[in-house]
């Protein structure tokens, strides 16, 4: 077993284990919905290095330089957040980068095959090291009031739907500052998605997908949670103004800026 004496790579499994079941809660992870992709290579030792695959070489689809012998804790196919969230081993894998930037085997705990968006996941992980960037997770997964929001294409302009949640509640600028990138709607799973994805996260930390989901990265799996949690309060905050009949008045331009300059925020 992977995590066995292995107390800060059981805690970062457990972590991810604890982010999964609260997107189930949530209602954002029906079936199995969702993906998180965790790079783990800081956690990794070298009984990890020498452990033998259990599973054939997998080809990526691409070629990313920059995952040279990177480790990834990675959702499984077909799993399900709630039951990753409780066994989170045995619904998701540990794998392994080889040499070639193209390939990959499972070395943990079982051979789960990933999830058939693993490419994805893997170019924005590729694009974060390229950067320098600290960032270590990513999530995908399909809060139910942003996506609703996504059906109104008025909000869909650049940045509308980032200054109206927003304009909600203080913590959402304070928590995610970058705001909301948009992306039109594209096939899932496809590499037009991929790349428009890629494309957003040099401007955001969450971007969201019409009509689907949104994708966030951060320093772990929680920081990325946290960022999605905060706009979809700010989602609910709005909707349920609309349902009492109103139009939700939001802060001020000015308050907006105030905030800003009080938490020292990216303009």
């Amino acid at each position: 077993m992977i995590l066995e004496n292995r107390p800060e790579l059981r805690q970062e499994i457990e972590k991810i284990a604890e982010v999964a079941g609260y997107l189930w809660q949530n209602g954002w992870a029906e079936r199995n919905g969702g993906n998180i992709t965790v790079n783990i290579t800081k956690f990794i030792d070298d009984g990890i290095r020498q452990m033998a695959p259990i599973s054939e070489v997998r080809h990526i689809g691409k070629v990313l330089p920059h995952l040279k012998g990177c480790y990834f804790y990675c959702k499984g196919t077909g799993k399900r957040m709630r039951d990753l969230a409780r066994w989170p081993m045995a619904n998701g894998s540990v794998i392994r980068i080889l040499d070639d930037c193209e390939s990959y085997v499972i070395i943990a705990d079982e051979p789960v095959a990933p999830t058939s968006e693993l490419p994805s996941h893997l170019t924005v992980h590729d694009h974060l090291i390229e950067k320098g960037s600290q960032y270590n997770a990513t999530v995908h997964t399909h809060p139910i009031e942003l996506v609703a929001m996504s059906h109104n294409k008025a909000f869909l302009e650049k940045d509308v739907l980032t200054n109206i949640l927003w304009s909600m509640i203080p913590e959402t600028k304070a928590f995610c500052p970058l705001g909301l990138g948009i992306i039109p709607y594209q096939l899932p799973g496809s590499v037009e998605l991929a790349d428009a994805t890629l494309r957003e996260l040099d401007d955001y930390d969450v971007v969201l997908w019409e009509k689907h989901g949104v994708f966030a990265q951060g320093l772990d799996v929680m920081d990325a949670f946290d960022q999605i949690d905060v706009l979809s309060k700010s989602a609910k905050i709005y909707i349920n103004s609309r349902c009492m009949g109103f139009e939700p008045e939001g802060m001020s331009d000015e308050q907006l800026k105030e905030m800003t300059r009080a938490f020292n925020l990216p303009k």
